[in-house]
């Protein structure tokens, strides 16, 4: 057999070189290439935000996603999901639809405001209440509202129902006015019987029902009375605000709610029609249909999506950031800090709170010598015991140094939501805000009798008796559980002697409403756990007239962790039709456009967080609370 003739060294010498030439020219290709892709979608996206915004326009609001507080998705993967049309995984940030509503309130430019709710997806009743008073607001200026949707879901329906009129689709539209409910997935039987998993619960107060999930097969007696108390309220107070709005009284809205299968049996299973009978929509109509009447009252444009002239969110608080005055640096400030979702230890990127990197953003309020008083808004369920601590001194060393804390609540503040709160120097909460459940616990599962049934078994030595005592693949001696539930009591015992400090009240005082019980904003009011009654703007007022601010005098500043430049760019050319048209419909933006987890996910993380401790704990303490509206 031949062997391959080898090249002598200067053939050699010269491939090297001509491969490395030519490798040289299609990084250089490539490179020019991607530059002058760049270019040309930047030149795209700066001609349509450079666009002029001109008299009677109407502002289109039309949120895609959630409602947050702070993005917990990436940009890139943001505007990728934007672009393929994933609603599960876009989200739209609170301050910037009531600082788009705010704005429209005094700009003449803007005619009327039209919303188109499609696409917006269950975002907790206290956000949508906020939303809500804005639109109110709007509307008591002057400026007329429109909204449409194809068909309305009972959160939704709140935000629709404060315009002056009120559209749905007369096929497949209509108001699900359903009730609130709290049911969840009970794992007991699963784990104890058919997995031989046993789960050992150490916890404070009859009401801390978190860990009930994985020992009981249902709801116990006390969590389904404290539940349904929180939940009544909030719905009470939900079909007051949807009474008020439409102009009937909430007597007709529940009427409307108990007759409804009959209703719409009388109607032919038309819920369209029942939902015009009923007084919640004042037309049905197709979306077009509503695109040409708002074209009969506004200005025609052929080249806009509806045919009217309008501008989307997203451009015209570009317009509002370009037309407004020059940012000063040196102007004073009231600092947010976010805290929303899970409080676990360490770091968490945005739109997490990290018992390190959420403390870290308020020691750089701290620090920041324009700063002069700090607003936390928080909409957590609470976590790590720990993690929360660490934030709750923040804050307190925030007052120790004569900066105000004023925090607000949004959606849900509870538990450790409620822990790091608890030490500022005013607490507002919205009246649905579910908060309280002032209670720990912990839990360790232990699987010998599932290793057993496979013929799995540990065994060895140690040279104490809590050496490996809290392997989990040995039985847990009844000395240990006795060690874990004497530091949950002492935990607890810490928590409430904080919140006394914090609330000026005694210890016992602050036991009779703690003890793991959930209660709505307006009952921890009547309870002393929240001083008022309020959303975003009014600590934002509060935080600066505590720091002696005049109106007009400061600027809010949120803290937080900036986008990079390309991914600022990405997201921007995504908001935009041009940046739609190229884009949004590649294979690119559907394949790594991202999916949101399911919401059984977070039981899955709370019982896989009792496994794994970072600190050497004997086990994680969680002050946290499944307290949502499902």
């Amino acid at each position: 057999m031949n062997e391959p003739r080898r090249r002598g060294p200067i053939a050699r010498v010269l491939v090297g070189i001509w491969d490395a030439m030519n490798f040289t020219r299609r990084l250089i290709f490539n490179l020019l290439f991607f530059a002058l892709l760049l270019f040309v979608l930047a030149l795209l996206a700066s001609g349509e935000s450079t666009r002029p915004l001109l008299e009677r326009t109407t502002l289109v609001i039309a949120p895609q996603g959630r409602i947050v507080e702070q993005y917990s998705i990436d940009p890139v993967s943001r505007a990728l999901a934007r672009l393929s049309g994933d609603r599960a995984s876009v989200q739209v940030q609170l301050r910037d639809i009531l600082r788009a509503i705010e704005a429209a309130k005094d700009d003449e430019r803007i005619e009327r405001v039209y919303l188109n709710l499609d696409g917006l997806q269950p975002s907790g009743i206290a956000t949508m209440r906020e939303v809500a008073r804005a639109l109110r607001d709007l509307r008591e200026s002057g400026k007329q509202v429109v909204a449409f949707g194809q068909a309305y879901s009972q959160d939704a329906y709140l935000l629709a129902a404060q315009a002056d009129e009120v559209y749905t689709d007369p096929m497949a539209g209509g108001v699900m006015l359903e009730g609130f409910s709290s049911y969840g997935p009970y794992f007991g039987e699963a784990l104890q019987e058919k997995l031989s998993v046993d789960v050992h619960v150490f916890k404070v107060g009859e009401f801390k029902s978190a860990v009930e999930p994985y020992i009981l097969d249902a709801a116990s007696p006390e969590a389904k009375q404290a539940d349904l108390y929180w939940l009544s309220d909030l719905w009470q107070r939900h079909v007051a605000d949807i009474a008020a709005a439409r102009g009937l009284s909430a007597a007709q809205v529940e009427a409307g709610i108990d007759g409804m299968a009959d209703g719409i049996a009388a109607l032919g299973g038309d819920f369209a029609r029942y939902a015009q009978q009923q007084g919640l929509v004042d037309g049905l109509m197709t979306r077009r249909e509503v695109d040409e009447l708002l074209t009969e009252r506004g200005v025609a444009d052929d080249d806009a999506p509806g045919g009217f002239r309008a501008v989307g969110m997203e451009d015209y608080l570009a317009h509002v950031d370009r037309d407004g005055p020059v940012l000063n640096p040196r102007k004073p400030q009231v600092a947010v800090v976010v805290a929303e979702g899970v409080i676990v230890d360490g770091q968490q990127p945005p739109g997490g709170v990290g018992g390190e990197s959420t403390s870290a953003l308020l020691r750089d309020a701290l620090e920041d010598e324009h700063v002069k008083a700090v607003v936390l808004r928080v909409n957590s369920p609470g976590g790590s015991a720990f993690a929360s601590e660490q934030i709750a001194r923040e804050v307190r060393a925030l007052r120790e140094a004569g900066k105000p804390v004023v925090v607000s609540m949004g959606h849900l503040a509870a538990s450790g939501g409620y822990w790091i709160s608890m030490d500022a120097d005013r607490i507002y909460a919205d009246p649905s805000t579910i908060t309280g459940s002032i209670g720990v616990f912990g839990m360790i599962p232990n699987f010998t009798r599932a290793l057993d049934r496979l013929g799995i078994h540990t065994d060895g030595v140690a040279t104490t008796r809590l050496a490996g005592a809290f392997d989990p693949t040995r039985p847990l001696e009844p000395d240990v559980g006795r060690l874990i539930q004497s530091s949950v009591e002492k935990i607890y015992d810490d928590f409430v002697t904080k919140v006394a400090n914090g609330r000026d009240a005694t210890p016992q005082a602050i036991d009779e409403v703690a003890r793991g019980r959930v209660w709505s904003g307006a009952q921890a009011r009547d309870r002393g756990l929240v001083d008022e009654l309020g959303g975003l703007g009014d600590a934002l007022a509060d935080a600066a007239r505590r720091a002696e601010l005049e109106e007009g005098d400061y600027r809010v500043r949120y803290v937080e962790k900036e986008p990079s430049a390309f991914a600022r760019f990405l997201e921007g050319m995504s908001s935009t039709r041009m940046g739609a048209r190229l884009l949004g419909d590649g294979a690119l933006a559907r394949s790594l456009a991202v999916r949101a987890l399911p919401e059984m996910e977070q039981h899955l993380q709370l019982f896989e967080s009792a496994l794994e401790n970072d600190r050497g704990a004997p086990v994680s303490t969680m002050a946290y609370c499944f307290c949502g509206i499902r």
